[in-house]
């Protein structure tokens, strides 16, 4: 009962533009009202979330995205990935994928790449004769690798949840990051040859060789962060405040491009997005030991599993229900909620950990640019300045290349847990 309470009021509330961290914190109240629970105890859980060490890496996270686009960073990675590909057919849309795969190799979030990378990316594509809203549809499907490629935000709220290894589940997502860029480049050279867009001439060698030295420092920032945690030297926390470090050095100190007045403004942004994120963790949380206290994800995973005990079947029931939640939730609340329900799930089929994280991640990425709640759409709809219609229409096409990924990881665990097995052995 107090499940059912809980989703029809929280919809109920997003549909009257109620915010989502408001939504789930009211609806949460309401539920244990009803149970006759003392509300006392929802203050209490959503304190209880925040206190764990790896959060501290979040907010690091978060001020390295800032850092990338106020510091100069930004622009020497692009600069960086057009020199190499300029040349290909569709150009700047290779470059578009190639520097946010980059990108995401520092920042973790993919609300934030679509911010940083748009703003550079949009303008100059039009200047080469790129229509407005595919540019931008191109930038929103590109910033979802973010999130799957270390560092990544939400694979450290999985970790924190499911008490499963940070390192792994970031070396889990390097051969499926790779795999969705790559898709997207074969996507955008079909559509750019019939669309007719035109092809840059290639770039000399010594102009490559200056713009790969220039984008050089920036480009060590997730070698650094990456070779640190899987060598053990440190933890994923220490890194993100290391790449944190790292990146204002870049600023003051290799770029000359950032100032004081520049860094208040980046730590007021970051404090911002910080506050609402943490907010989500909290409301999220509410609702997740409402749900856990009801049992309904012991009487779901009976269910499911009294109606097929196909792993493949209940994986693909899974992705449909994560999809169908990511074109209305945020993408943070849904890890939060959803993956303590699956847990027993996960446990009865004995399915992988990292392999799950991964697959899970990835579903809630793709709910990013779903409308009507695809967060990355309305950013890349307001750095880019075009209407959100517009951007939503031409998404559809980019979400078939990411869909064949996600169904191929599903059907081969060992495309996310081959690195991590590798490097740091099997678990």
């Amino acid at each position: 009962m107090e499940v059912l309470v809980i989703f029809v009021v929280m919809l109920t509330l997003m549909m009257i533009r109620v915010p989502v961290a408001f939504s789930m914190s009211i609806a949460a109240m309401v539920a244990l009202l009803i149970g006759d629970t003392p509300l006392v105890l929802v203050p209490q859980r959503m304190l209880s979330s925040l206190d764990s060490f790896p959060m501290l890496a979040v907010p690091m996270f978060i001020f390295v995205g800032e850092a990338m686009n106020t510091g100069g960073i930004t622009q020497r990675i692009f600069k960086f990935a057009r020199e190499w590909v300029k040349h290909l057919t569709g150009s700047l849309g290779h470059v578009n994928v190639i520097s946010n795969i980059i990108v995401a190799g520092m920042s973790g979030a993919a609300v934030a790449d679509a911010s940083a990378i748009g703003v550079v990316e949009i303008k100059a594509m039009e200047e080469n004769g790129f229509d407005r809203d595919w540019s931008a549809a191109l930038t929103a499907a590109s910033s979802t690798i973010g999130p799957i490629i270390p560092p990544s935000i939400p694979l450290v709220i999985y970790a924190i949840i499911t008490e499963t290894s940070i390192g792994r589940l970031f070396l889990g997502g390097v051969v499926p990051g790779i795999m969705m860029g790559v898709s997207l480049m074969i996507l955008v050279y079909f559509m750019a040859k019939k669309r007719g867009y035109k092809t840059e001439p290639p770039a000399t060698w010594g102009e490559r060789m200056t713009a790969t030295w220039r984008a050089l420092p920036s480009l060590m920032t997730p070698i650094i962060m990456i070779v640190g945690i899987v060598a053990g030297v440190v933890t994923p926390t220490e890194a993100a405040g290391i790449a944190a470090v790292y990146a204002l050095f870049l600023g003051f100190v290799v770029h000359k491009e950032m100032t004081l007045k520049m860094l208040y403004g980046m730590l007021l942004k970051t404090v911002h997005t910080t506050a609402v994120i943490m907010l989500i963790i909290c409301s999220a949380s509410a609702i997740t030991w409402v749900v856990m206290s009801s049992g309904m994800p012991q009487t779901l995973a009976g269910l499911l599993l009294g109606f097929t005990k196909s792993k493949a079947l209940l994986l693909l029931l899974i992705n449909i229900v994560l999809l169908i939640l990511g074109c209305f939730l945020e993408s943070n609340s849904i890890i939060m909620i959803m993956v303590p329900v699956l847990l027993p799930l996960v446990h009865a089929l004995h399915i992988d950990m990292v392999h799950f994280g991964v697959f899970f991640v990835l579903n809630v990425m793709i709910g990013l640019i779903t409308p009507p709640v695809g967060m990355c759409l309305y950013v890349v709809s307001n750095v880019g300045n075009v209407p959100f219609d517009k951007v939503s229409k031409q998404i559809i096409p980019f979400l078939i290349p990411l869909v064949v990924v996600l169904a191929l990881i599903t059907a081969i665990p060992e495309l996310v847990t081959w690195l991590p097995n590798l490097l740091m052995g099997a678990a």
